[in-house]
């Protein structure tokens, strides 16, 4: 199913510049895979601990950012440094933590019931569990869509922005969207299932 995960090469290339300057300087892989779920963490943390609304307008950039982040860690362990399984490790398990830093505070601050995004959070790390998992049955690691990593961060996003200038009485329809998205959070895990099974002709 499409995810904007798939247009993930394209933005790799514009990055491919910066990743090689890194590069040159000696900043690892690691290094930046940290940088990002401390950055993560750090907003998360002041977000929960504050509940200050104009936080709201952080989230759009800082999530870019952060795909940013994302996107040159893996080069440089690709392209510039050697891949180590310690790199793979710290990169699974901080997308994961940042995840939860960044999206469980928004259950204080959009105009939805606390419990929708909670589930929505919930849900998402069980999905990157079962991309993960994919490997231990012999298949690759899947990133089936359609409520992967970026297309979380584009939905939130946008509620972010919309809870901030108050678009269109966001408490009337917004539980509404975080509903649809946890039932696009659950296909995904059904999704990334199916495929792993798929790929090795279980």
């Amino acid at each position: 199913m499409p995810s904007l995960y798939d247009i993930k090469p394209k933005f790799q290339a514009l990055l491919r510049p910066t990743a090689a300057r890194l590069a040159q300087r000696g900043i690892s892989a690691n290094a930046v895979t940290l940088a990002a779920a401390g950055l993560s963490v750090l907003l998360g943390l002041v977000a929960a601990a504050t509940g200050w609304s104009w936080l709201l307008l952080l989230y759009p950039p800082f999530l870019l950012l952060r795909m940013a982040l994302n996107a040159i860690d893996g080069m440089l362990a690709r392209e510039f440094f050697r891949p180590t399984p310690l790199g793979a490790l710290l990169n699974e398990v901080g997308d994961m933590v940042s995840d939860a830093a960044l999206y469980l505070p928004l259950a204080l601050l959009l105009p939805a019931p606390p419990w929708l995004v909670v589930l929505i959070v919930l849900l998402a790390v069980i999905g990157e569990a079962a991309g993960i998992a994919a490997r231990t049955i012999g298949a690759g690691r899947r990133y089936d869509g359609p409520f992967g990593k970026s297309d979380r961060a584009l939905a939130f996003s946008i509620l972010a922005v919309a809870a901030f200038f108050q678009v269109l009485a966001p408490a009337l329809w917004m539980p509404l969207v975080l509903g649809a998205l946890l039932l696009l959070a659950l296909l995904t895990i059904l999704n990334r299932v199916r495929a792993a099974l798929a790929e090795i002709g279980a």
